[in-house]
């Protein structure tokens, strides 16, 4: 049996790299410095078919625990996946089929494993104890909460106030999502912000069960590539089934201002080095680093490598592939969209705006995911749309 870590240093580097509060954080600090081996719970709704860095984020998270020598827990909510959270939505979310569900998390174990170590990672699918409650079950557990504590969520009370429909289903979710540390006997969960109620609510409920309440390691959110949370449903995102090239070029459109965020939710360089590149290099260099970085965790040395060349050629060098067709464009303004269907790469309009919202569309560098952007062209610009399509903007009078 592996020995648990007690260097306070790397201990330290855990609890608050990326960050955003402990529950309850003496206790939880003694535990880990007591040489006691947690069971240390993640579980992710398979609501798309890919992981993004926002998720990878508490993976990471959960690797490092892993690598202090304690025992992981990773749950695919398949169960709780159909139901929907909205923990993070000003409006409900609707209940996903089991077919839908089980076509999004097809691959999301090995998806994780690029992450945490598939041969010290204890796995479930929830439904393996939620689908077995009963009623009543169920209405015990609903008994330990108020129906105060979920009018008081910021989301729930925002839409009552403006007259937005709330369902039960909703409410029930954090009992779910609690009964799962339940099921595993967590000892510590991790989750981002939006998740913090939920995991509050399995604080309540293991109790009744005659267990310790969890430990809750609360990290950052992650935004995604507009500015904005990522999120799937926003097309923002990077995920780390991207091939290494998107990935890259992915990274270099993030705003300038989350560069450093990025750095710590989503590489293992330390302050130190980061400090260094900000010093030292342009902000632009400093991306190329963050972007080099990233890829590599997931696709290794050489292909982070290959990747900066070939971003470097293609944007800034302004080295089209060769025989890359030009789009003709004759007015001052155009948006993504109109100018994704002048290319003729795509077969219709609902094609061109969903390969938009997916972030499959890049213009000199930059990730598109709003087909409504209206683009001002001088000429010479790049547009790659999907992965081997490229075009050169040439302007013309009318």
């Amino acid at each position: 049996m592996a020995k648990v870590i007690t260097d306070a240093k790397k201990i330290e580097s855990v609890l608050s790299r990326g960050v955003e509060e402990i529950i309850v954080k003496k206790h939880l600090k003694d535990a880990i410095l007591s040489g006691k081996k947690l069971r240390v719970k993640l579980g992710i709704d398979p609501t798309s078919p890919n992981i993004h860095l926002g998720r990878a984020v508490v993976l990471r998270k959960l690797r490092a625990f892993q690598e202090l020598g304690h025992e992981v827990v990773f749950i695919v909510g398949d169960f709780t996946g159909q139901i929907g959270d909205t923990s993070d939505k000003d409006s409900e979310r609707p209940m996903l089929s089991e077919q839908e569900v089980k076509k999004n998390l097809k691959t999301y174990f090995e998806q994780a494993f690029k992450i945490v170590d598939k041969s010290k990672t204890e796995t479930h699918y929830n439904s393996e104890w939620l689908s077995k409650l009963n009623f009543l079950e169920i209405g015990e557990i609903a008994n330990l909460f108020g129906w105060h504590e979920f009018e008081a969520r910021e989301n729930v009370a925002r839409r009552l106030k403006l007259g937005k429909r709330v369902s039960l289903r909703e409410v029930l979710y954090p009992l779910m999502q609690g009964y799962d540390s339940v099921a595993v006997r967590a000892d510590l969960e991790l989750g981002g912000t939006d998740q913090k109620f939920n995991m509050l609510a399995a604080r309540t409920i293991q109790p009744h069960y005659k267990q310790n309440p969890q430990d809750i390691m609360i990290t950052k959110l992650m935004m995604g590539t507009d500015g904005r949370k990522m999120s799937s449903s926003w097309g923002n995102v990077i995920n780390i089934t991207d091939s290494a090239e998107d990935m890259f070029g992915k990274t270099m459109s993030v705003p300038d201002s989350f560069v450093r965020e990025y750095f710590i939710l989503a590489t293992d360089l330390d302050e130190d080095e980061i400090d260094m590149y900000e010093r030292e290099l342009s902000p632009r260099d400093v991306k190329a680093e963050l972007a080099f970085e990233i890829v590599k965790l997931y696709h290794g040395d050489p292909a982070a490598g290959a990747a900066r060349e070939s971003f470097k050629k293609i944007f800034s060098e302004k080295e089209t592939p060769e025989n890359a067709p030009e789009i003709k464009i004759g007015k001052d303004e155009i948006s993504i969209l109109d100018l994704v269907i002048l290319s003729g790469a795509v077969k219709s309009k609902s094609e061109a705006r969903r390969l938009i919202e997916q972030g499959g569309v890049d213009l000199d560098g930059m990730a598109k995911s709003d087909p409504a952007e209206i683009f001002k062209s001088k000429g010479g610009e790049v547009l790659k749309i999907g992965k081997k399509n490229f075009f050169r903007l040439r302007r013309f009078a009318q």
